[in-house]
């Protein structure tokens, strides 16, 4: 069970996970050794899965999101599997989910130009079979986090 304490390092780890501990613990009101305990419980329970770097998308030239609906008329796990591993293939996927509803899959994509978006759109049709493919190109992001509500801990 987290205590304020527990959400108020989660958030700040959320916000920049370089922060120094002592500083975490500042702002928890804890020991520095104390502090570190309760990130360290967080990491072993698979709380906070990880630290990473978050990468300017425009300055890594990479400044395009494409969504891309994909419907299918093959709903076996060897289809899923070669599916899960066609887009575990291509970089420029960088988020994929499997959906309820009339679309089946929604890739989230990056990349510097429709025409590495058709490079990367004909990778995908030559390993795998689609009932369609749309395209959908992001004209402004309007919200992005990569935190997630503390609230419901």
């Amino acid at each position: 069970m987290l205590d304020d304490r527990d959400r108020k390092l989660l958030q700040a780890l959320q916000q920049d996970a370089s922060t120094p501990v002592a500083d975490l613990a500042d702002q928890a009101a804890l020991s520095v050794s104390a502090c570190w305990r309760r990130i360290r419980n967080m990491e072993e329970s698979g709380l906070i899965s990880r630290r990473v770097a978050l990468v300017d998308r425009r300055k890594a030239n990479v400044a395009m999101t494409v969504f891309v609906g994909v419907r299918t008329s093959r709903h076996s796990i060897e289809w899923l599997d070669s599916f899960r591993q066609a887009i575990a293939d291509i970089p420029e996927i960088v988020e994929a989910y499997r959906l309820t509803g009339e679309m089946d899959y929604l890739l989230r994509l990056v990349v510097p130009s429709v025409d590495v978006y058709d490079a990367v759109y004909k990778q995908l049709i030559s390993r795998l079979d689609f009932t369609d493919v749309s395209s959908f190109i992001s004209m402004e992001e309007l919200k992005f986090t990569t935190s997630v509500p503390l609230k419901y801990l």
